[in-house]
């Protein structure tokens, strides 16, 4: 199962790369850092929020290179400079992340909503509640229509005669009767016109409500069973406007939580540090000669040693239903199957970061190593997505159509982790090809 992805001992001169390219690719990464970090404060200061989120992706990118190169080559360089600043750069990337995971994340709920609705749009209710899905009839709350005023304040009945319906009035035909018509037969279509006068007098004061479903003409429907698909799609509405309540409110906490990240001592010292990285770089005096091959071997050694210890033989299998187990769980803490594959993903990093460090700007990309890192980007998005569904699905008094479509939308996710851990399966195992 374990398959090495480069040769790591060969190099295009024949020499052994050593520590000298190593503090170029910090310095490297920590000029970026540095630019990122102006370019963030301009555009907040201009209010280019697009500017910003730009320069915030960038500030992570930079950082988590530098992390996970100090902690690689971590016996190259200055132990105890390394354990500070290696923390501090782990700090500030997850904190610029949140807020893009949170946001990301409602959008990936919302649409996997729509798909399991069968909708086109998913409606945010607001304070006041949301607007039916389409494909949905929109039934009017009881207590609004017990409120709801019969006629305009200041309004009178209209005449009998006027609200009859499909004729003219009593008076009228009764007046247009033929020459010789008998007062029997007069009297006749006279309570003819009475009766029918009457039951628009009840037609007219019924509930608003009522009027107009009966205006509006027939009610369309989804199609398929009327009960199982009414209630998904109702619920889905209803759950995704508590979604949207619950994670735009997390969405802004990490917003504020990063601009005061962002303003705080901490952050300053982290820059300051960064920028000293970006001139002189803490070496060991023995690292410049070193070579870094051995580094970089020990890197993928513990990514193959991690992937061999998960069950890809089951992951191998579609629909093997491996990661619905557990799915009923009462625990709120995180899947306890996630955690080898998020590990993983995390040694696929700091492998490419290696890897980069060797290759400098050369680095040959590996379709490869490119498909599993993105399957097991995936996997966590979808593990995640999962995670908040199933804690929305916690929340106390939600109606039990909107339970229901949250227990779909865990299950979806759930069933995405699963095709994302078939796809990293056939990824890992796929013969490595390089692209020019």
């Amino acid at each position: 199962m374990a398959q090495r992805h480069h040769d790591l001992t060969d190099s295009a001169a024949g020499a052994p790369v050593t520590g000298d390219a190593l503090a170029g690719y910090l310095r490297a990464r920590a000029t970026e850092f540095l630019r990122a970090l102006r370019l963030q404060r301009e555009g907040g200061s201009h209010g280019g929020t697009d500017e910003a989120a730009e320069a915030a992706r960038a500030l992570r990118r930079s950082a988590r290179r530098i992390s996970g190169s100090l902690h690689t080559f971590r016996a190259l360089l200055d132990a105890d400079w390394s354990e500070e600043i290696r923390p501090e750069l782990a700090w500030l990337s997850g904190t610029l992340a949140l807020e893009h995971a949170y946001e990301a994340r409602l959008e990936r709920l919302l649409l996997a909503l729509q798909r399991l609705s069968g909708a086109t749009a998913v409606p945010v209710q607001g304070a006041g509640g949301g607007a039916p899905l389409h494909g949905t009839a929109h039934l009017p709350d009881p207590a609004e229509a017990s409120t709801a005023p019969r006629t305009a304040p200041g309004t009178a009945h209209p005449p009998a005669a006027s609200r009859t319906v499909g004729g003219p009035p009593a008076a009228s035909r009764a007046a247009g009767s033929p020459p010789g018509t008998s007062r029997a037969a007069t009297a006749a279509v006279a309570s003819r016109a009475a009766g029918s006068a009457s039951a628009a007098s009840r037609t007219a004061s019924a509930p608003a409500d009522s009027r107009a479903t009966a205006s509006a003409g027939p009610v369309a429907t989804a199609p398929g069973p009327v009960n199982e698909r009414g209630t998904l799609t109702v619920g889905a509405a209803k759950a995704g406007a508590l979604l949207d309540r619950q994670l735009t409110l997390s969405r802004t906490r990490a917003h504020s939580t990063a601009l005061q990240a962002l303003g705080s001592s901490r952050f300053h010292a982290v820059a300051d540090k960064v920028a000293v990285l970006a001139s002189e770089v803490p070496l060991t005096p023995d690292a410049p000669g070193t070579d870094l091959a051995p580094f970089a071997t020990a890197a993928e050694e513990r990514l193959t040693d991690a992937v061999a210890a998960l069950p890809l033989v089951t992951a191998g299998h579609p629909y093997n239903a491996e990661a619905l187990v557990h799915g009923l769980s009462p625990d709120t803490a995180p899947h306890p199957q996630d955690a080898p594959w998020h590990q993983v993903r995390l040694l696929l990093r700091l492998h490419r970061y290696a890897l980069e460090v060797l290759h400098g700007g050369d680095c040959p990309p590996d379709v490869r190593l490119i498909a599993a890192g993105e399957a097991l980007d995936r996997h966590r998005d979808a593990s995640e997505a999962a995670a908040a569904a199933a804690q929305a699905a916690r929340t106390p008094r939600i109606a039990p159509a909107t339970a229901y479509a949250l227990g779909v939308l865990h299950a979806d996710q759930r069933h995405e982790v699963e095709a994302a851990r078939y796809a990293f399966q056939r990824a890992w195992q796929r013969p490595a090809v390089h692209t020019a």
